[in-house]
């Protein structure tokens, strides 16, 4: 129905404009909203300003019935409530249908994290004597030591760093501006690959990205993935590593030296802080593993 796409489009929309969500957080509301929609029509021809809330309950059984992971199921009725909330709000639909209802119970899964000890010999890997391995080493050192998320790293620019006092301005979530300090080891690192590393790299095209990829464009994430993996096979290590280990390993390894939770949370840019107290269970698992490990009597 042509009713349906403009409802949804309409949405899109609001969550662009006035939310200001990135790119690939639209692309996953589509595909949610997208989803349930085929659904609901193979099940009727009742316009979606009619949506009940046996329709949502009929399509979570579907998804249970699918097998479908539970974080998954969860994740869609989170993109239905904001999409019914919206109706609700311009006038198309009378009540919001997703009101107590419930999704799957998940467990909580903590984030990979690496050791202190593995994180050196991860960093410590970039040849610094190209100009590739001089960007590698900055930008392992920058993620760690600022706990950017991969999309704020790749996407700083020059005028995003300020190497005299020690500290970046990533552009976060909704485009919301915040400041990270970032240690000596860092901002050297950085000084050096801009120094000679980048001006190597650099092209007509470059603009003023500070991680540029081997023809002078951004470096896409693939790409850091791609160099993150290299290095952390040459090294060796077991353990999942993901790009956003080493954001993860930066809250961790502050928290465990006594950083509090709400400086913590500023920096990696959460928007509540119940977001950032993962990193307390990480914590008090460790100290258990500790305990099982050395005391004499565990």
């Amino acid at each position: 129905m042509a009713e349906d796409q403009g409802f949804l489009e309409g949405f899109l929309d609001y969550l662009s404009a006035d939310r200001r969500l990135a790119k690939n957080s639209l692309l996953a509301y589509r595909r949610d909203l997208s989803h349930f929609i085929t659904a609901y029509r193979k099940r009727t021809d009742a316009p979606l300003s009619a949506l009940h809330r046996k329709d949502l309950m009929a399509y979570l059984e579907k998804l249970q019935q699918q097998k479908v992971l539970a974080s998954t199921v969860r994740r869609k009725l989170s993109s239905l409530r904001g999409f019914c909330r919206f109706l609700v709000a311009e006038g198309h639909l009378a009540e919001d249908p997703t009101l107590e209802l419930k999704g799957p119970r998940t467990g909580r899964r903590l984030p990979h994290v690496l050791s202190v000890a593995e994180v050196d010999r991860l960093l410590a890997e970039p040849d610094p004597v190209t100009p590739l391995g001089c960007r590698d080493a900055a930008m392992l050192e920058t993620i760690y030591a600022s706990g950017l998320r991969v999309s704020e790293l790749l996407g700083l620019t020059l005028s995003r760093l300020n190497l005299e006092v020690g500290y970046v301005l990533p552009l976060g979530k909704g485009s919301k501006e915040r400041v990270v300090p970032m240690g000596e080891v860092a901002q050297a690192k950085i000084q050096e690959y801009l120094r000679w590393g980048r001006p190597k790299l650099q092209r007509p095209h470059s603009g003023d990205i500070v991680f540029l990829n081997r023809h002078g464009g951004a470096l896409s994430r693939v790409g850091f993935w791609k160099i993150l993996k290299g290095y952390v096979q040459a090294q060796g290590i077991r353990r999942p590593v993901s790009p956003h280990s080493l954001r993860h390993s930066f809250a961790t390894h502050l928290l465990a030296r006594g950083a509090d939770l709400r400086s913590i949370q500023l920096m990696l840019g959460h928007a509540d802080i119940s977001t950032t107290q993962i990193y307390t269970h990480i914590s008090q698992e460790r100290l258990r593993q500790m305990f099982d490990q050395y005391h004499p009597r565990a």
